[in-house]
């Protein structure tokens, strides 16, 4: 049997700007990971089985009279699209394709199976992809596997930045910027896998981070669920109609995550932390020429309670609900601000940044 493991993800910083080329984020793996066995079935007829998402729900919308499935939340949609793209890889190398069982683990829920919004589904297509080529013995590197994931996500999930696959690829610390889509969807048309993942990717950029000794990550659940993929859609649907106020959050983002990658590289805490703040503000504003909700009360009140504790926090990644993330330093009384987090209904998840070995 092999197995492989893909960590879950946090965004830092960046949110919502991440989804336009040119304009970073900062997002940390974290030591939670999805992990896929495969085993060469001794029949005709393969399995696909999870036990955490054998009992999963899913969504639909309505258009005109049609009642249309929205699978973009159902984990089996990236893992079919993970096998589909890695198997088509494989078979462009001239390997015979074998049928297989594949069992899928994830520590990315709570035990009551709500999802901490931890990247799942970016978690279980990495590692559904690196055991694919594991399996057909195709020597491969961290390059490879984002390549191959994000063009698999994305055929399922239609947009987001694929920053959270990036996370679960390389570990630690990225600053990260992301592809020209509409350039990738040309290529796929006109050209082999093999020959679209070896080029360079207009606008792609992945870098490592290492954080300030001294700086720790906190994070805080806000026991409520979320979803990324309607969120994001909401606000595309509103880029024209904001036009002005769009691209100036744009620019300050890009301004604030900037300055915030400068804090890592000159080990200076207070930058970063003093970053965070301002990318909070920048959200909340965001939100409210949306129209939309990312910092609920739950989360407002982590970020309050962290604040009081000198800590610099925000909420991480598409918002409304998940998790809220928290800069601190020396000086910040981590037991007192879980305490208070409990005493009103935030769950301190102890979680710590996975740095991934490169891949062989």
């Amino acid at each position: 049997m092999i197995t492989e493991q893909a960590p879950g993800k946090l965004y830092i910083a960046g949110e919502y700007a991440v989804l336009e080329q040119d304009c970073p984020a900062i997002l940390v793996a974290v030591d939670q990971f999805i992990r896929v066995s495969i085993t060469k079935t001794k029949s005709t007829t393969g399995l696909i089985h999870s036990k955490q998402y054998s009992q999963d729900s899913l969504h639909w919308v309505r258009r005109g009279a049609k009642m249309v499935i929205d699978n973009r939340d159902n984990p089996f949609e990236y893992i079919l699209a993970a096998i589909s793209f890695t198997e088509r890889f494989c078979i462009e190398q001239h390997i015979k394709m074998k049928v297989y069982d594949l069992y899928v683990n994830s520590d990315l829920d709570s035990a009551d199976g709500k999802k901490y919004g931890l990247g799942s589904s970016a978690a279980v297509t990495v590692a559904t992809v690196k055991a694919i080529l594991r399996f057909y013995h195709v020597p491969f590197s961290n390059e490879l596997v984002y390549k191959l994931s994000a063009i698999a996500h994305y055929s399922v999930q239609g947009n987001g930045s694929a920053g959270d696959i990036a996370a679960s690829v390389y570990g630690g610390w990225i600053a990260y910027q992301t592809f020209d889509k509409a350039w990738l969807k040309q290529e796929l048309q006109e050209k082999s896998l093999a020959e679209v993942v070896a080029e360079a990717w207009p606008g792609l950029k992945i870098q490592l981070l290492n954080p300030p000794k001294g700086m720790n990550l906190m994070i805080g659940w806000s026991q409520t669920p979320a979803s990324t993929s309607q969120l994001v859609d909401e606000t595309n649907a509103n880029k024209a109609a904001l036009n002005g106020q769009y691209k100036e959050f744009i620019s300050l983002s890009k301004q604030c995550v900037l300055k915030m990658i400068a804090g890592f590289e000159q080990g200076d805490i207070d930058l970063i932390k003093g970053q965070i703040r301002i990318n909070r503000k920048l959200l909340q504003h965001f939100a409210q020429i949306n129209q939309i909700a990312i910092e609920i009360p739950r989360l407002s009140k982590l970020i309050n309670i962290a604040e009081a504790f000198g800590g610099a926090a925000k909420t991480s990644g598409a918002g409304n609900g998940d998790c809220g993330i928290v800069i601190t330093d020396k000086n910040t009384n981590v037991t007192a601000l879980e305490n208070d987090w409990c005493k009103n209904g935030i769950l301190p998840l102890d979680f710590h940044v996975h740095s991934v070995k490169l891949a062989q």
